[in-house]
């Protein structure tokens, strides 16, 4: 029942939205793409799951733009894993995101509790 649960209340991601949770999980350090999809499910609390169809071509999207670099290494586990890193580039593009993520939040707030 707790896993149907939340699964009902997963919520489907934006392309904007998933590259602002990208950049913003690798302002923490360089992660292969696993590493990336699994920390964006734990910090949501199992609330935001990034499916393998949606996450890499976002990640190649942004290593296009300059905003990511990748690099070929040995995971923890010993295989073989493209680790991905923000560019300084990458840094501006999320702190411009993350404004226009506060601007959109606070217009969504604005409309769903009007004031009188």
């Amino acid at each position: 029942m707790a896993k149907t649960r939340k699964a009902q209340n997963r919520i489907e991601l934006l392309q904007g939205t998933l590259d602002l949770l990208i950049l913003g999980t690798l302002q923490w350090g360089p992660r292969h793409g696993h590493g990336i999809a699994l920390a964006i499910q734990a910090q949501s609390h199992d609330v935001l799951r990034v499916e393998t169809g949606s996450l890499y071509p976002a990640l190649h999207r942004l290593d296009r733009r300059g905003w990511l670099r990748s690099e070929w290494q040995t995971s923890d586990k010993n295989q073989r894993a493209k680790y991905y890193r923000l560019t300084r580039a990458g840094k501006a593009q999320l702190l411009a995101e993350r404004s226009k993520w506060d601007l959109m939040v606070s217009a969504v707030a604005g409309v769903m509790t009007p004031s009188h």
